[in-house]
C-alpha cells in the first residue's frame, strides 16, 4: 500500500488537554473530524468536541440531552447483566444504544494553518429537539452563493440522521431540521450547482440487505433531497471491505469531481481514498484508487480513544490548484494535519476499478 500523505511535523495540532470542557462536571474525551473552510482570511475548523464525566470505578456514566437542551448524566453499574459495553463508542443497557460521549461543535481558527485558537464573539454549536439528544458530530461545510451549508450527524435515540444549519457569518445560523433520516451520515455537499441542481454524497446504512455505500442526491433548493443514486460500494477482501463513506466537499478539477473518502475494513481500520465523478454527470464513476493513499501509521493514528483510524471531512485547496491540505481526526482523539498533491492522487487512480 502507498501513502502518499505529507504528514504536518506539528501533528498533533490538537489534543483535548488544549480546550476547555463546555461545562463544569464534564471532560472533553476527544477532538474528532473538523470540518474546514476559509473566512476572514483565516483557516477555520469547526471540530466535534466529545465530553463526559470523570469515570468513577465500577461505573460507567455519559450524558445525553433532553428535549429541552439541558444535559443529564446516565450511570450504569458496569455488571449490570442488562449492559453490554464492549465499544468504546457506543454501550447498549436494556436492549437501547447510548454513546458513550456527548458531542457538539466548536469553532476554531488559525492564521498559519497550523496554529488554532478559539476566537471571542463565536458560540459553539449543540444539539438541539429531540433529534439531537445525543449530540452533533462530524460536520462538513459547504460555501456555496455565498452562504455556508453545514451537514452534520444528528443522533438520538430515534437513530443516526443528517442535520443542517446554513450561515453566513457564522454567528447566527438557521436550523433546516433533518435532512436525510435514519440511518444517514457522511454528508457533503457539493460547493457548486450542476445544471441547475445541488447534488450531495451521503451514506444511508442497512444491516440486513446492502451495505454502507456511497450514495449520490440531488435537490432544487439544498434542503430537499431526492434522486438518490447508490455510486461507491465496498470491495470484498479489501482495505474498505466493511464500509465506506464520503469525506468533505468533491474538488472540481478539470478531470472530473474529486473526492478523498474513508473505508473500513473488518478490523476496523480506517484509511483514505479517492474516487472521481463526471464533472456534468456525478452519478458516473470514471475511476477510483485500487490502494488508501492513507492509512494509520503513526502512533498518534495507531493508538488513542478508538485507534487505527484516519478519517476526513475537512480540506482546503491551495493556491495554484496541485496541494491540498487536509485536515483529518487520528484515533478518534486528536486533529491532524497532511499536504497531498492532487497529481499524485490522480496517478494512483484507476480507471478499470470504478465499480
Amino acid at each position: 500500500m502507498k501513502d502518499i500523505a505529507k504528514r504536518f511535523a506539528e501533528n498533533p495540532l490538537l489534543s483535548p488537554a488544549d480546550l476547555q470542557a463546555s461545562e463544569k462536571g464534564l471532560q472533553i474525551t476527544c477532538l474528532l473530524n473538523p470540518g474546514v473552510f476559509r473566512y476572514a482570511d483565516k483557516t477555520w475548523l469547526i471540530v466535534r468536541v466529545a465530553e463526559r464525566p470523570e469515570q468513577k470505578d465500577n461505573m460507567i456514566s455519559f450524558p445525553v440531552l433532553t428535549g429541552t437542551g439541558n444535559i443529564k448524566i446516565i450511570e450504569i453499574q458496569k455488571d449490570d447483566p442488562a449492559l453490554t459495553a464492549t465499544d468504546a463508542r457506543v454501550i447498549n443497557y436494556k436492549g437501547v444504544d447510548y454513546l458513550t460521549t456527548l458531542s457538539h461543535l466548536r469553532l476554531l481558527c488559525s492564521d498559519d494553518g497550523i496554529r488554532f485558537y478559539e476566537p471571542d464573539g463565536y458560540q459553539s454549536l449543540v444539539g438541539e429537539g429531540i433529534l439531537q439528544t445525543f449530540g452533533i458530530e462530524d460536520c462538513r461545510v459547504t460555501r456555496l452563493e455565498n452562504k455556508y451549508y453545514l451537514t452534520f450527524t444528528a443522533v438520538s435515540g430515534n437513530g443516526v440522521g443528517v442535520g443542517l444549519r446554513t450561515t453566513t457569518d457564522w454567528k447566527n445560523f438557521q436550523s433546516h431540521g433533518m435532512i436525510l433520516p435514519p440511518h444517514n451520515k457522511d454528508c457533503a455537499i457539493f460547493e457548486e450547482k450542476i445544471n441547475g441542481l445541488y447534488y450531495a454524497l451521503h451514506r444511508p446504512s442497512s444491516v440486513d440487505i446492502g451495505g454502507n455505500y456511497i450514495w449520490l442526491a440531488s435537490s432544487p433548493d439544498g434542503i430537499h433531497w431526492g434522486h438518490h443514486q447508490c455510486i461507491i460500494k465496498t470491495r470484498e477482501n479489501s482495505w474498505d471491505s466493511a464500509r465506506v463513506g464520503a469525506g468533505a466537499s468533491p474538488i472540481k478539477t478539470d478531470k472530473g469531481w474529486l473526492e478523498i473518502y474513508h473505508g473500513a475494513n473488518q478490523q476496523h481500520q480506517y484509511c483514505l481514498g479517492a474516487f472521481l465523478l463526471d464533472s456534468n454527470d456525478p452519478s458516473k464513476v470514471i475511476a477510483r484508487t485500487e490502494e488508501p493513499i492513507m492509512m494509520p501509521s503513526t502512533e498518534y493514528e495507531l493508538s488513542g480513544f478508538f485507534g487505527n483510524v484516519v478519517f476526513t471531512n475537512g480540506h482546503i485547496v491551495n493556491p495554484g490548484g496541485d496541494t491540498i491540505t487536509v485536515y483529518y481526526g487520528a484515533s478518534d482523539e486528536f486533529v491532524c494535519g497532511a499536504h497531498f498533491s492532487l497529481n499524485e492522487i490522480f496517478s494512483l487512480l484507476k480507471y478499470d476499478h470504478a465499480e
